[in-house]
């Protein structure tokens, strides 16, 4: 069985129109340098249980191709961000949950589990370094493309993220902090902290 790679995720998402400039993140406390943008394209499927036990516990269970962590991945939102368990393609279907995810999922909700959405996603990543190139922070502009499985409605949007990275503050306060400076960049080119908790979330119209 594949054991599988384990990270936390601290982020903050925020909604933002078609138009919207990007902000300065060089203004970021502890930024020294902005990374050049870095195309991705993302194509995701969710999976749930018939009860959306996952969902309304505040989990996700998706495959994911594209990027640098495509595999399949269980995500657990905590109170100290999302907690994150991925493992590798394989070269199986891309609508059956292989054995060794399963083998967790089905400790979290109830098999089977079926395909709710496919989630496309156009994304321009930036490295945000500090004066030692070490990474304060990834940016990402993402846009958005959603469909959900059983009723076949389609949605698009654009939104952003900025995940932290190893050389981000460690303690609540410094966090708070530089998220509070980011938040004001943001707010000073007309975004918004986002509505939606996550992607799949929003493409199921939580």
């Amino acid at each position: 069985m594949t054991a599988p790679h384990m990270s936390i995720e601290i982020e903050r998402k925020y909604d933002v129109e078609a138009d919207t400039p990007l902000p300065d993140w060089s203004a970021l406390p502890g930024v020294a340098s902005v990374g050049a943008p870095e195309p991705r394209s993302l194509d995701a499927r969710y999976f749930d249980d018939a009860e959306s036990s996952l969902a309304n516990g505040g989990m996700a269970l998706r495959r994911r191709t594209g990027g640098q962590d495509a595999g399949w991945h269980i995500k657990i939102a905590d109170f100290d961000g999302k907690h994150e368990l991925r493992w590798p393609l394989g070269d199986g279907p891309a609508d059956v949950v292989p054995d060794d995810v399963l083998s967790t999922a089905e400790k979290l909700a109830e098999p089977p589990f079926r395909q709710i959405a496919r989630i496309r996603n156009e994304r321009v990543a930036y490295a945000l370094k500090d004066a030692a190139g070490g990474l304060v922070a990834e940016f990402v502009d993402d846009h958005v493309e959603a469909e959900a499985s059983a009723t076949g409605a389609t949605s698009a949007w654009r939104e952003w993220e900025l995940e932290l990275g190893p050389a981000a503050p460690t303690d609540p306060a410094g966090i708070e902090d530089l998220f509070i400076a980011a938040d004001l960049l943001v707010f000073a080119v007309g975004g918004a902290v986002a509505a939606s908790a996550s992607k799949i979330g929003r493409a199921l119209g939580a």
